[in-house]
């Protein structure tokens, strides 16, 4: 469960979140939509413990995040938008990496990573460098490596944006896997279609979030 009460994050002057409250519970995947600059990105990382908030408060199943190694260590996963790989390792290097600091066997890593680049059509890109990927494949990446932490929290920045309808479906399909085996799932997006197949929709503006379909 998040719980997110009052919260405000500012950027000095500039307020990104303006009291915003809600709670998305395992299972449930929101949509955040709104124009650029509306606040999503702010929201997500201040769940994800990666902007401190100005006031206010976010709980995972209680546990109050304060940081990012907070929240790492309370099963938050973010996907950040722009992906946010390292263009020097492959695809299954970028996989590896947060599975093996989480202390996981390789041969287990090994087989993880590759069945999450299968589930986004990557299983045959594993060993191509990030900077030899398009950028829809390099999204798709970053997908399956959020996907591969089997996370409790799935915050997903603008994750799509970069898709055609085809990998759109597959990957908005996996985030909805992932709320099945009961993850709490946001996903921060543009595209009307990511917010219409969601179970609950908000919409944010000049930090302010507004429900357009709630629990």
């Amino acid at each position: 469960m998040i719980t997110v009460t009052n919260l405000t994050v500012a950027y000095g002057e500039l307020v990104a979140v303006a009291d915003v409250s809600l709670q998305v519970p395992p299972g449930f995947v929101l949509a955040v939509s709104g124009p650029s600059g509306a606040g999503k990105s702010s929201l997500l990382w201040a769940i994800a413990g990666a902007v401190p908030a100005r006031s206010g408060t976010v709980e995972v199943d209680g546990l109050a995040i304060t940081s990012r190694p907070a929240a790492a260590a309370h099963g938050v996963v973010l996907i950040p938008q722009g992906n946010g790989l390292a263009r020097v390792l492959t695809a299954k290097e970028n996989l590896s990496l947060p599975l093996l600091a989480g202390g996981n066997d390789l041969a287990e890593v090994d087989r993880t990573a590759g069945r999450a680049l299968a589930d986004v059509g990557l299983e045959d890109s594993g060993d191509h460098l990030v900077e030899e990927l398009s950028g829809g494949e390099q999204q798709r990446v970053s997908v399956a490596r959020g996907v591969a932490q089997q996370g409790k929290v799935i915050l997903a920045d603008e994750s799509t944006s970069e898709l055609d309808s085809t990998n759109r479906e597959r990957v908005l399909d996996l985030l909805r896997r992932e709320a099945g085996r009961g993850a709490a799932v946001v996903i921060a997006t543009h595209d009307p279609i990511v917010a219409a197949i969601a179970d609950g929709h908000a919409v944010m503006d000049e930090g302010r979030l507004t429900w357009q379909r709630h629990l």
